[in-house]
């Protein structure tokens, strides 16, 4: 059974999966790792979840607020054994439903593009790709993502 939990970027559950996906990230983005890791400390995000499978932590993904009608969606992560089983797209549409209920209209997010099973789910679950925005701007491996959120 899969359970969707809302808690805080200071769960337990929620840190350690962080743990083990910069531990991938530090792999796929290489020499870049450190450029992104600056814009992922958890001190700035209000907003996680945490997904369990026979309660066990199995994924993760945040959202913070980047300005006043968009959420910023933020370290999404599901454990490999996991993958591949629609996890990741209820994460984010439990994300979405969250930044709905807080009044923001659309979701933004930052992925890199040697990240092609993520570039994946965000296409599939009607992201569009946009200018890469704020730190992101000029930066080659990043691509960035928008949703506009149904009312």
């Amino acid at each position: 059974m899969i359970q969707l939990r809302r808690t805080t970027a200071d769960d337990p559950d929620f840190v350690a999966l962080v743990k083990k996906l910069d531990s991938y990230l530090s792999v796929t983005d290489g020499d870049e790792h450190a450029f992104y890791n600056q814009y992922n400390k958890l001190d700035t995000i209000k907003y996680a979840l945490v997904v369990y499978v026979e309660n066990i932590a199995v994924g993760c993904g945040a959202i913070k607020q980047f300005d006043n009608t968009r959420m910023e969606v933020k370290r999404m992560f599901v454990l490999e054994d996991y993958r591949g089983q629609g996890i990741a797209s209820k994460i984010l549409l439990e994300l979405e439903s969250w930044a709905q209920s807080l009044a923001y209209s659309a979701c933004i997010l930052e992925t890199g593009k040697r990240q092609v099973e993520a570039v994946g789910l965000y296409n599939k679950n009607g992201y569009v790709v946009i200018e890469n925005y704020g730190q992101y701007q000029g930066i080659e491996n990043s691509v960035c993502f928008e949703k506009i959120l149904s009312k």
